[in-house]
C-alpha cells in the first residue's frame, strides 16, 4: 500500500522541540456510537474486563508465550527484545505474524470488534507483542503516552488508535502491574528533545527520547490520580492511545506476562514520521494497512 507524506498531513500534536507543549486533544475519544458499556472508557480513557478469554484459552496463549520465549530463533530474531541485566526475553513484537495461535487471538471478534466498536471503522494492526516480566527484578517502563511515540515516530497522523492488554498470568497489585492516569487521554503532551536515529534500539528497553518531565507528570498525577489494575489471568484492559501509563520493576517472585495488541483505524494509516528523522522498522510500527477480517 501507498503512504502519504507529512507534507500533506498537518502535525495537531506537536513533540520533540524545545520545550514541553501542552496540547488539547482534538480528536474524539470513541469514534463510534457511544454505547453505555463505553462511557467509561470515554470518560477515563480505558476499560477494564474482568474476564475477556477463558481458563482453557489463557492455558493455550501461556503456552504458546511460553514457546516462543524459549525458541533459540526468536530469541535470535530482531523482534525479540531482551532485559538489559538478566538476558531474559522481555517482549516479542509481531506476534500475530510469528504465532497463528495469536493470529486466531486478533481476529476473535471479542478483540477486533470491539476495537471497531471504539474507532468507529475497520482497523489494522499497528503493533503487537508478548511482554514477558519474570520474578525477581524485571525492570518497568516509565510514564509515557503511547501516541507520542507513534505520531513522532510511527508518523500516526490523529489519536483514532486503541490498545488491548490481556493478562496470561495474574495482575497483583505488587508484581509490576499496568498504571494509568484517568482523563489524561484528553490532554497531549509533547516532550522536549530530538529523537536520535534509530532510537528505537534503546527505547523498548528503557524509555528516554518521549519520557515527559518529572514536573508535568505531578501536574497530570495531582489533577487525575493513578489507577493501578490487577485483574486474574484472562482480563483485559482497553485503553487509549494518549493515556499516561507505565509500569514499575517486578521484585516480587511472581510473574507477569500479557499479550499486547495495538488497533489503529484504516482511515488514520501512517504517514512519515512527525518527529523522527526515519521510520521505525516495521514489526514496531506496521505500514501493511490491511484490515483485520
Amino acid at each position: 500500500m501507498t503512504t502519504t507524506t507529512t507534507a500533506t498531513v498537518q502535525d495537531l500534536y506537536p513533540t520533540r522541540g524545545a520545550s514541553e507543549v501542552v496540547t488539547p486533544r482534538r480528536d474524539p475519544v470513541v469514534w463510534g456510537p457511544l454505547t453505555p458499556e463505553l462511557e467509561s472508557f470515554e470518560r477515563d480513557g480505558f476499560l477494564a474486563v474482568d474476564q475477556l478469554i477463558t481458563d482453557d484459552e489463557v492455558a493455550v496463549y501461556r503456552a504458546e508465550l511460553d514457546r516462543l520465549v524459549t525458541d533459540p530463533a526468536i530469541r535470535a530474531d530482531e523482534r525479540s527484545i531482551v532485559e538489559p541485566k538478566s538476558q531474559d526475553v522481555r517482549s516479542v513484537f509481531e506476534v500475530h505474524r510469528i504465532s497463528d495461535v495469536f493470529a486466531r487471538l486478533v481476529r476473535d471478534e471479542r478483540v477486533v470488534g470491539r476495537a471497531r466498536e471504539i474507532l468507529g471503522s475497520d482497523v489494522y494492526v499497528h503493533q503487537s507483542r508478548i511482554n514477558v516480566k519474570p520474578g525477581f527484578g524485571a525492570s518497568g517502563f516509565y510514564w509515557h503516552s503511547d501516541f507520542e511515540t507513534w505520531h513522532a515516530e510511527d508518523g500516526l497522523p490523529r489519536m483514532r488508535t486503541v490498545s488491548v492488554s490481556i493478562a496470561l498470568t495474574e495482575n497483583l497489585d505488587t508484581n509490576g502491574g499496568l498504571m494509568i492516569m484517568p482523563g489524561s487521554h484528553r490532554t497531549f503532551l509533547g516532550c522536549a528533545g530530538e529523537t536520535p536515529k534509530d532510537n528505537y534500539k534503546k527505547s523498548l528497553q528503557m524509555q528516554d527520547a518521549g519520557t515527559p518531565s518529572d514536573e508535568a507528570l505531578t501536574r497530570f498525577a495531582d489533577a487525575h490520580g493513578i489507577r493501578l489494575f490487577t485483574g486474574r489471568a484472562g482480563s483485559a484492559t482497553w485503553f487509549d492511545c494518549n493515556a499516561m501509563h507505565g509500569s514499575g520493576d517486578n521484585i516480587t517472585p511472581f510473574p507477569r506476562s500479557n499479550v499486547f495488541i495495538v488497533f489503529n483505524s484504516v482511515e488514520n494509516t501512517a504517514v512519515e514520521p512527525f518527529a523522527a528523522p526515519v521510520r521505525r522498522p516495521e514489526f514496531i510500527g506496521a505500514r501493511d494497512f490491511t484490515p483485520v477480517r
